[in-house]
């Protein structure tokens, strides 16, 4: 019970500071727009994000071993982390100009999935991460590549589907390999072969 208080402070912390993060870089460069200094939330979001996530993994020669395992305290404060910056994204979405359907789909899959995680305790983030951009992620990208958005976005918008793709492949890999090795019998080795 510790730990889930301590978690749902950090959340409310960490929207609180996001959304003062966002105050003070619109107020340092009151010439860009709206977007672009959400970008740089966004910038700075993603470079803890990494940070964190990194020093969150226990055993870099199985990042998610083993599957289905109660997260450490760690773990659990980086998703914490990472589910405050998605509330505080989803509601700066709604203060701008042109509010997007497909955002808020995007950030309340990822709330919903990031909240499951935290409430019961599992490294679920293989199944999240493969449904959000396996799933929905190749429609997102469809949808930005069809509209009329500048290359910039659509080069972006199709880079991060192509890196979606690279991660869900690497991880489709480590759980087979993992799967593979253990059903496939253990090989004793019987002495009286040897003589």
């Amino acid at each position: 019970m510790e730990l889930e208080g301590h978690l749902l402070r950090m959340i409310a912390f960490g929207v609180a500071s996001w959304g003062i993060a966002f105050v003070f870089v619109r107020k340092s460069l009151p010439e860009r727009s709206f977007g672009f200094c959400n970008r740089i939330v966004s910038t700075l979001h993603a470079t803890l994000a990494v940070t964190l996530a990194s020093l969150s993994v226990e055993d870099w020669s199985c990042p998610v071993c083993p599957l289905a395992s109660k997260s450490s305290p760690r773990q659990m404060e980086t998703l914490a982390f990472t589910l405050s910056y998605l509330i505080y994204d989803l509601i700066c979405c709604l203060f701008d100009k042109r509010i997007s359907v497909d955002n808020i789909i995007h950030h309340g899959v990822s709330i919903v999935g990031i909240g499951a995680g935290i409430a019961y305790q599992k490294m679920t983030f293989a199944v999240i991460f493969s449904f959000a951009r396996m799933a929905c992620g190749p429609y997102l990208t469809w949808v930005t590549l069809s509209a009329d958005n500048p290359f910039i976005i659509k080069a972006m918008a199709l880079g991060l589907q192509l890196v979606s793709a690279f991660w869900f492949y690497k991880i489709a890999r480590m759980t087979k390999y993992k799967l593979i090795k253990r059903a496939a019998p253990s090989k004793v080795v019987n002495p009286r072969k040897l003589e």
